[in-house]
């Protein structure tokens, strides 16, 4: 696990000194080489690999993938050398220690180690670029690869996931009218049109945390993230655009939100006259629920409580995952990794015997749902 912290994987898309996944990728595939699996390397943007490992079974098994991303944060962020690992107390610090470099040392030694005994069913090394920013790497490997069941090793504090959130980004553009500073009569200020607007998004968020909460995720939620609008001093504005995020629960889509949204924007409207406004939709991720009664959450809740000796504690995660793509794509998955703390902050640990603990949990459910 050392290893994998000390060389550079952060991510290009987050900060000016990424380097990407490349070098990772190779000391992966040196690793996994000695150990009799079929290695593909998927590089639809150079520079990028994914690494996806397969040991074959007999046959009229089912398949398990394990998934983990590969590349990290920004270094910039890291108070100190994020690529020099310290252990201290039990614990491991370095960038990606905890998100989630451990939990890829987990799925190699644990993978690696449960293939030299009999199974039916393949086991799958999905090892993936850009998580942390656009998920190009599993969306990649699932244009390839697909298995009867999942687990997403991100840390979870020993937690078994069955739920998180998805997203919706959006921009609201208020349409004004331009002119010059001095002449209100032929100008309409899009930016206080657009306060307007923000008054009942506020509202409206409100309201939402006053709605039926999910038993795991509670509440959505939606907070306006960017406003732009102006071009001088001296002009009214003619647009004001808000960047609006809203973080989805299961059963909530861009239609859910876009209907939410505008039925505000109605409401405005009648209440202003003139208020003109269109909604551009952006970024969408899909919310994440595990089937509680797949074969793969049993096979893991059955197994954590096998290793730690107490009933799995189930949680549900308010940021997105690769998760949902792999629920999207009819594989169905669950979340389960390690304890620590500092994931994207200016440090970052794990616990070193939570490792083991989750290491020990991925094997026992490849004998069990591969046999």
């Amino acid at each position: 696990m050392r290893r994998l912290v000390e060389i550079d994987s952060s991510n290009p898309d987050l900060g000016s000194t990424g380097r990407g996944e490349a070098a990772l990728a190779d000391f992966i595939t040196d690793w996994l080489t000695p150990y009799g699996c079929d290695i593909e390397r998927l590089e639809a943007t150079p520079g990028r690999p994914s690494i996806v490992a397969t040991w074959r079974g007999t046959g009229g098994g089912r398949s398990l993938m394990l998934n983990g991303h590969i590349d990290t944060v920004s270094l910039d962020s890291y108070d100190g050398d994020g690529l020099a690992p310290v252990i201290r107390d039990g614990a491991m610090f370095g960038r990606g220690s905890y998100d989630m470099k451990s939990g890829i040392a987990a799925m190699l030694v644990t993978a690696a180690a449960s293939a030299e005994r009999p199974h039916r069913g393949d086991i799958v090394l999905a090892l993936v670029a850009d998580e942390e920013f656009e998920s190009a790497g599993t969306i990649e490997v699932l244009q390839r690869f697909s298995a009867d069941g999942a687990i997403v090793v991100e840390p979870s504090d020993g937690e078994v996931t069955l739920a998180h959130r998805g997203l919706v980004w959006l921009d609201v553009v208020i349409e004004g009218r331009a002119a010059h500073g001095s002449r209100p009569d032929l100008g309409r200020d899009a930016i206080v049109q657009a306060g307007r607007f923000l008054a009942r998004l506020g509202d409206l968020a409100h309201d939402l945390a006053s709605r039926p909460e999910h038993p795991f995720l509670g509440s959505a939620n939606v907070h306006a993230s960017l406003v732009r609008g102006g071009v001088e001093m001296s002009s009214y504005p003619a647009e004001c655009t808000v960047g609006v995020e809203w973080r989805t629960l299961p059963g909530q889509d861009v239609d859910t939100v876009v209907g939410e949204i505008d039925a505000l924007l109605v409401a405005v409207s009648a209440e202003h006259p003139g208020f003109s406004y269109r909604i551009v939709p952006g970024l969408t991720e899909p919310p994440f629920e595990a089937d509680r009664s797949s074969a793969v959450v049993q096979s893991v809740l059955a197994n954590v409580e096998a290793v730690t000796g107490k009933a799995p504690v189930l949680r549900g995660e308010p940021f997105w995952t690769d998760c949902a793509l792999l629920a999207a794509a009819g594989i169905p998955a669950v979340l389960f990794g390690v304890t620590g703390g500092g994931a994207h902050a200016a440090s970052e640990w794990v616990d070193l015997a939570s490792v083991d603990t989750v290491a020990r949990v991925l094997e026992r459910t490849i004998d069990d749902f591969c046999a």
